[in-house]
C-alpha cells in the first residue's frame, strides 16, 4: 500500500479558492462519506482548515488515486478542474509523512509554531476514525504525527511568544499584572481586533468585562457574545475607573481618551495600575496619557514590534524543529519499508510451518504410541525450533535500509524457498506478486497486487 496526499494550502492557492474548497463548510462527515463511495482508496482522512484542504489516503495505485481524488475534489465542491488543478500539490509515501509531521508541528503554518493546528489534525483523524475510514496505515501515520508535534513543542521554542497583535497584548498584560484572574476589562469599540483581544483576555479567567461603543447595537451584540456588561458611550470615563485593563479599538479619527480624562481617573483610583492597549489607527488614546504614573500605554506599533521579535525568535528555532521532523521521517520511512517485507515474511513462515506439520504427519505412526502430553511437547518443541530459525532472517529482512535491497532479498527468498509458486498440494498460500512505484522521495516500496476493500463509513 502507498500513502498519497492531494491538497491545496496557503502556499499554493489564493484565499478565494481555499474558501471554495473548504470541506468543513459542508462537514467533514459528509466529505468522508462521499469519499468512501469511491474505490481507489482503502483509507482516507480529510484535513480542512482556513489555510489548507488536504486529502490523505492509502492506496495501491497512486495514479488511479490521483485521478479519482482530483475528480472528487472538483465534483464535491462543484468546481471546474482547470480552476483547481494548477493549485494542487501532491506527495507520496515518506513525502506524505514529512508534510504531515511539519503541519502537526506548526512548521507549515502561515504563522510558524501556530498551536491550534495540532488540535485540528487530531480532530480530522478522529472524525475519520469514528467513520471507520482510517485503517492501519493512516492510524500509524497520524498517531506518529501527534508525537512529532508534541516533540517539537517540548524540545524547541518554536511555539513560544505571542505572534498576533491581540495575543501580544495579553502577554504584556500578564507581564504587568502577573495572573489576570480577578481583573476587570473594559473594551472601547466593538471591532474585530477588540473582540479578538477580549477573547484572549477572557480565556485568562478575568473577573468582569464591560463593552462600550458609539453604536449601541454593536456593543450589545458583542456584549451578548462575550457575556459582558454593556456601558453607554457617555459613561465610558466612569467605567474607566473600574477597569484594570482597557482595550481601545474604535474607528474614530480623533482620540476618545484624553490625557486629562485618564489623569482624573487615576487620582480617583489612588494610582492603582491601569493598562491601556490602543490597537486603533488612528490612535484612540492621547499618547501623553502614557506619561502618567502607573499608566501603561501601548499602541499597535509597540505590539507589532513584540510580534516581529517573537517571530524572529521562532525562526531561530526552525533548524532544531526541522531536524526533529527529519529524524522522525527517517524512522517512519523505515517502518514503511518494513511493511513491504510482510508478504515475504508471511509466506516464509507458512512454508516452514507447512514443512513442520508435514513431517509431524509423516512421523505420526511412530508418535502415536507416545502419551498425549509427550506428543504435545513434540509439537511445541518443533514449533519453537521453527520460530528460532526464522527470527533472525525475519528481523534482518524488516530492517533492510532501502527498497532496492528489499526487492533483492525478497526475490532471493522467494526463489530459494519456492514462495512464488502457485498454490500447491501442501495447502500453502503464496504471497501476492508485487510491483514498485517510484515516489518523489526516491522510494520504491513493494505494493501487493491484491483485491482491496473500499473505504467504509
Amino acid at each position: 500500500m502507498h500513502l498519497f496526499l492531494l491538497g491545496v494550502s496557503h502556499r499554493t492557492a489564493p484565499v478565494d479558492l481555499r474558501e471554495r474548497v473548504d470541506f468543513s463548510a459542508r462537514g467533514l462527515d459528509t466529505a468522508l462519506s462521499a469519499l468512501a463511495e469511491r474505490s481507489t482508496s482503502s483509507e482516507a482522512v480529510v484535513l480542512s482548515t482556513c489555510n489548507r484542504s488536504e486529502l490523505y489516503v492509502a492506496c495501491d495505485d497512486v495514479a488511479a488515486a490521483r485521478r479519482d481524488l482530483v475528480d472528487f475534489l472538483c465534483s464535491f465542491h462543484r468546481l471546474a478542474a482547470d480552476a483547481v488543478t494548477p493549485h494542487l500539490f501532491e506527495m507520496t509515501d515518506a513525502g506524505v509523512a514529512r508534510h504531515l509531521f511539519r503541519v502537526a508541528a506548526g512548521l507549515d503554518s502561515l504563522v510558524i509554531g501556530e498551536p491550534q493546528i495540532l488540535g485540528q489534525v487530531k480532530d480530522a483523524y478522529q472524525q475519520a476514525a469514528e467513520q471507520q475510514c482510517a485503517g492501519a496505515l493512516l492510524n500509524k501515520l497520524f498517531h506518529w504525527s501527534f508525537l512529532v508535534g508534541k516533540r517539537v513543542r517540548s524540545e524547541t521554542a518554536v511555539g513560544e511568544g505571542a505572534v498576533s497583535v491581540s495575543f501580544a497584548a495579553v502577554a504584556l498584560a500578564k507581564k504587568i499584572f502577573g495572573q489576570l484572574g480577578g481583573l476587570n476589562v473594559l473594551v472601547i469599540g466593538a471591532g474585530e481586533m477588540g473582540k479578538l483581544t477580549a477573547l484572549h483576555l477572557k480565556a485568562q479567567g478575568i473577573r468582569q468585562m464591560a463593552i462600550t461603543s458609539r453604536t449601541t447595537a454593536h456593543a450589545a451584540a458583542l456584549g451578548e457574545e462575550m457575556q459582558a456588561t454593556v456601558v453607554p458611550w457617555e459613561s465610558r470615563t466612569a467605567a474607566l475607573g473600574e477597569a484594570d485593563i482597557v482595550i481601545t479599538a474604535t474607528g474614530s479619527t480623533l482620540p476618545v481618551l484624553a490625557r486629562a480624562e485618564v489623569e482624573a481617573v487615576m487620582r480617583a483610583r489612588r494610582n492603582r495600575p491601569l493598562f491601556l492597549i490602543d490597537i486603533a489607527l488612528p490612535r484612540d488614546v492621547d499618547p501623553a496619557a502614557g506619561e502618567l504614573e502607573e499608566v501603561f500605554l501601548y499602541n499597535i506599533d509597540d505590539l507589532h514590534a513584540i510580534v516581529q521579535e517573537n517571530l524572529q525568535r521562532r525562526g531561530g528555532e526552525l533548524g532544531r524543529a526541522e531536524a526533529i521532523v527529519a529524524e522522525e521521517v527517517e524512522k517512519f520511512a523505515a517502518w514503511l519499508r518494513s511493511r513491504s517485507a510482510i508478504p515475504t515474511v508471511v509466506a516464509l513462515r507458512q512454508r516452514f510451518e507447512a514443512i513442520r506439520r508435514s513431517e509431524l504427519e509423516r512421523l505420526q505412526p511412530k508418535l502415536a504410541s507416545l502419551p498425549p502430553d509427550v506428543r504435545a511437547r513434540v509439537d511445541e518443541v518443533t514449533h519453537l525450533i521453527v520460530e528460532k530459525l526464522l527470527h533472525t532472517p525475519t528481523e534482518q529482512l524488516k530492517a533492510v535500509p532501502d527498497p532496492e535491497t528489499m526487492d533483492i532479498y525478497s526475490d532471493a527468498l522467494t526463489r530459494l524457498f519456492s514462495l512464488g509458486l502457485a498454490d500447491g498440494d501442501d495447502g500453502m498460500r503464496r504471497p501476492p506478486r508485487t510491483r514498485t512505484a517510484v515516489s518523489p522521495e526516491g522510494e520504491r516500496p513493494a505494493v501487493p497486487v491484491t483485491d482491496k476493500k473500499p473505504v467504509t463509513s
